[in-house]
């Protein structure tokens, strides 16, 4: 095995091992290469190269999203840093720990006119968990030290100043990594090196001091008794679940929510929960009651005295708009690690996870005499029955293909959304129990999302598939630039020719600008760029050409597979806000 002989550089492959952190995503350059032969050299580690430095930050994004541990992403000096901030930014909002590692030209090089040089120190001080700069050794290239900043040796011998830099750079990787481990948070690690970069030794010389700090679950609740009998006696409970990581609650309570006559439990594709008596299409239950005549009278019915939330960023706006306006007396979070108040309502944050929350609140006898479940699931098999005849009478468009879509995924699928339309699409139409769904939700940005579904299937016991929009797809079309599309990797692209969820908005939709500014309509399509990247390719353009493709699409291949649906761009709008209108 081969170490650099920086000190520093040792020091962070130290950290990363005696952490646990086995994935590293390397972006090539020249100033990271004490890093890169670091990790790649050390049969530890799982190393992944990704050229394109916003794909690789989004690429380590998807694997710590499936493993649910940090992950890695290292790049060279300048600009590349830049490329990860919007993954930076997701993996904030999304609570995914991201290690970013950016290696640096020695502080005394920059601004001065040096190439490829920025201010990379703090460079996502908003967005982020914790930011370090690491100290430059003086025991490596002493001569340009002393040259540079000799006042860097005036006060002490090297060796002395060197014992103060380790121990500085130790304490500053045990807090950045401490807190993407506890908090998931991301963190930016940044380290100078100074040439000579391609020296190396057959041992270590450094031995890092590793301090952990672990998070442990909240063993009790205080005041849960009476958390809980305020529960039991309120008539009208709301359970709003956002982005949820699959698994992460016991079906036994939800089957007791669910058979609570009290409780309405809205759940989202993103929720991976699952329960025929939850309410899995908000926007169908509250597009109606916006259209009705006795609105008020039926939005006050649904007020609930208690909002429960947990999991991530809701997608509904409907349901936003709705619990903004009409708030609920007492809202509850539960999170073990942090807390956004969405509705402008909150009244209490559970630091615990979900399942020793719901242990606690519902151990005692909890059903109350209420018709808040039965009025409002009559509401929803109504609008179940008027969807299924809308659906039957629209032509081929955005809604039909999604329909189709849905029933023909494969039971226990690893499904990837994109952003934008698509996911908004897939809150219309339910999906088996067994399908596990994941969406940048963090930004909603439609950039990353192929390399964060091709990073997510890395490490997925099952078929990945990603279903998309072109905006997103062609946005991300470095994304498939690399050498780990598994063969059973399978995209679902939708061209609509442009941004078509523009046109559902206010606006002059038939006017030249907004075709050119807002829609972008194009004419691309993805057989070139499949073609070039050696992944199976498919068109469909109605629904008997999609039924035929799905025939073998799923099939076991010896390369990805990619369909493309073409949709009608000037009717996809129409026929959406055709739903909601049919539906009330």
């Amino acid at each position: 095995m081969k170490y650099s002989s920086i000190p520093s550089a040792q020091s962070v492959v130290q950290h990363f091992k005696g952490k646990g952190i086995k994935n590293i995503v390397i972006s090539p350059g020249s100033r990271n290469a004490p890093l890169i032969i670091s990790f790649t050299e050390d049969p530890y580690f799982n190393c992944f190269s990704i050229v394109d430095e916003r794909c690789a930050a989004f690429f380590a994004l998807g694997i710590a999203q499936q493993l649910r541990e940090p992950v890695a992403a290292i790049c060279t000096s300048g600009s590349a840093l830049l490329n990860y901030y919007p993954a930076v930014a997701e993996a904030f909002y999304s609570n995914i720990p991201l290690i970013v590692v950016s290696t640096d030209r020695p502080l005394y090089k920059i601004d001065v006119g040096d190439g490829q040089t920025i201010r990379q120190d703090h460079v996502f001080e908003k967005h982020i968990g914790y930011s370090t700069n690491l100290k430059q050794d003086v025991v490596h290239a002493k001569e340009k030290v002393r040259k540079y900043v000799p006042q860097w040796l005036s006060k002490n011998t090297v060796g002395a100043i060197q014992e103060e830099i380790q121990k500085y750079n130790d304490v500053e990787l045990n807090t950045a990594l401490n807190i993407a481990l506890k908090l998931w948070r991301p963190v930016h690690i940044n380290i100078p090196f100074e040439e000579p970069l391609y020296n190396f030794l057959p041992r270590t010389t450094v031995d890092a001091a590793l301090v952990f700090d672990t998070m442990e679950d909240e063993k009790s609740i205080q005041g849960i008794e009476d958390f809980s009998s305020l529960w039991s006696n309120s008539k009208r409970k709301m359970v709003l679940v956002g982005v949820n990581h699959c698994d992460t609650v016991e079906q036994g309570f939800l089957n007791i929510l669910a058979k609570d006559p009290s409780v309405i439990v809205l759940t989202e594709t993103t929720s991976n929960l699952h329960h025929s008596d939850f309410f899995p299409s908000i926007d169908s239950i509250i597009a109606p009651i916006e259209k009705s005549e006795n609105r008020e009278e039926l939005f006050e019915a649904l007020r609930p005295d208690i909002l429960l939330t947990f999991g991530g960023l809701i997608i509904s706006k409907k349901i936003k708009a709705y619990l903004r306006q009409y708030k609920p007396e007492h809202h509850w979070h539960v999170d073990k690690r942090r807390v956004q108040d969405t509705f402008f309502s909150l009244t209490h944050h559970f630091k615990t996870s979900i399942d020793y929350f719901l242990s606690e609140l519902l151990a005692g006898e909890n059903k109350t005499q209420s018709e808040y479940f039965s009025f409002w699931n009559q509401t929803k098999k109504k609008v179940e029955l008027k969807r299924k005849a809308y659906i039957d009478q629209i032509p081929f468009s955005d809604l039909l293909a999604f329909h189709h879509i849905t029933k023909k995924i494969p039971e226990s699928y690893h499904l990837q959304l994109a952003n934008s339309s698509t996911v908004r699409y897939m809150q219309l139409f339910e999906l088996h129990s067994s399908v596990r769904v994941f969406c940048n939700r963090g930004t909603s940005g439609i950039d990353g999302s192929t390399s964060t579904a091709i990073g997510a299937s890395i490490y997925s016991q099952k078929p990945t598939l990603l279903i998309t929009g072109d905006l997103s797809f062609f946005y991300d079309s470095n994304g498939l630039w690399n050498n780990y599309l598994r063969s059973d990797f399978r995209i679902i692209l939708i061209n609509n020719q442009g941004g078509g969820i523009f046109r559902i908005l206010p606006g002059q939709e038939d006017d030249s600008n907004f075709e050119d500014y807002f829609e972008t309509v194009h004419n691309l399509d993805a057989q070139q760029l499949c073609t070039m990247h050696n992944i199976e390719y498919f068109n469909a353009i109605d629904v008997d050409s999609m039924q035929l493709i799905f025939e073998t699409f799923y099939e076991d291949s010896n390369r990805s597979k990619l369909l493309e649906i073409r949709t009608p761009r000037l009717m996809n709008n129409k026929i959406l806000i055709g739903y909601f209108d049919f539906i009330s």
